[in-house]
Parts: structure tokens; C-alpha cells; sequence
């Protein structure tokens, strides 16, 4: 009887164990694992889909805004969705004398606090059909549903679809948009 009450609070044990492991493991970014327990900045530097917002933020100056206690919730355009925009775009925004529209556009990118896929789901549903959030660089977006999925809507009209949700981190979550959002 003290073997089998032993062996149940082994297999209880690790049952318990796997389920609070899995419970804090975030969906992969582009084939790369992402930690709860690192920044925002440190897991965006793993993700092979996010060269182009890496280096972005950098030029931006801003990595220890992103990597500061926050916590922030960051809509993070893929290295295809800055591939959408129209040619040298980039190139320009990150040159020196741009700093200023580059900030303005990725903190436009930027809610602070920490709303998962869940709470917009519910904001969404509460404001009747839409949800408006304020950006860290104060202007709005619009969140609204669209076959299942969260949509957000930018100042100039352009729709971003999160394709990966609720990648927590230490300091806040991201969700990964499909196209890169653009401020007034």
C-alpha cells in the first residue's frame, strides 16, 4: 500500500509539473522558441521574422524602453510586413535624421499594459463589434473581429491581421500583425 500511495504522488507529481510547464510556454515566433521569463526586446532578437523590427527599434533608440518593466503590449510587423511597404521605405526611416517619424511609427505600434488575445476578444465584444486603443504614441487603433480573427485598424485606414497571439513576456505580450501599422 506505501509503494502505490508513493507511486500516485509520483505520477501526480509529474503530471502537475507538465501541466504548469505547458501552461507557460509561449507559441513559437517563426520556428523560435520565446520565453516568458525574457523581455520583449529579448525574445524579438530570436525571432527570425522580426530582423527588420529589431533593427528598427534599435535605430529608434528604443531597446531599454522595450526592455524597462513596462508592462507593454507590442503589435509586432513581421519582416514581410515591412516588405509590403513601397521600396526604400525603410531604408530611409532608419536613417538618423528620420529618428523622429520612426519612433512615431513604432510606438504607434505599442499599447502600454499587458491585454492578451482574450481581453481584446472581450473589449471588442463590450464596445459593440470594435475595441479603440491608445498608443503609447497617443493616437488610436481600432481592434474588430473578421472571420475569427483580431483585426486592427490604423489611423490611415490600412487593416493588420494578429497572426500569432499572446506571446507573454516578462514585461508584457506580443502579438504578431501581419502588416505594419501607420500613424497620422
Amino acid at each position: 500500500m506505501k509503494k502505490t500511495f508513493v507511486a500516485a504522488i509520483a505520477v501526480a507529481t509529474l503530471v502537475l509539473s507538465s501541466l504548469s510547464a505547458h501552461a507557460q510556454k509561449d507559441p513559437d515566433v517563426g520556428g523560435a522558441a520565446m520565453y516568458p521569463s525574457k523581455t520583449i526586446v529579448e525574445n524579438a532578437v530570436n525571432s527570425p521574422i522580426h530582423k527588420t523590427l529589431v533593427a528598427a527599434v534599435k535605430a529608434a533608440g528604443l531597446v531599454d524602453t522595450l526592455n524597462s518593466a513596462g508592462p507593454f503590449t507590442v503589435f509586432a510587423p513581421t519582416d514581410d510586413a515591412f516588405a509590403k511597404l513601397p521600396a526604400g521605405t525603410v531604408d530611409t526611416l532608419v536613417k538618423p535624421e528620420n529618428k523622429d517619424t520612426l519612433v512615431k511609427i513604432l510606438t504607434y505600434h505599442v499599447v502600454a499594459g499587458k491585454i492578451s488575445s482574450k481581453e481584446l476578444v472581450k473589449m471588442i465584444k463590450k464596445g459593440g463589434g470594435k475595441a479603440t486603443l491608445k498608443t503609447v504614441q497617443g493616437e488610436d487603433l481600432t481592434a474588430t473581429m473578421a472571420d475569427g480573427k483580431i483585426m486592427l485598424t490604423d489611423a490611415k485606414g490600412s487593416m493588420a491581421t494578429i497572426t500569432t497571439a499572446d506571446v507573454f513576456q516578462s514585461n508584457g505580450v506580443i502579438h504578431v500583425i501581419d502588416t505594419v501599422l501607420m500613424p497620422n
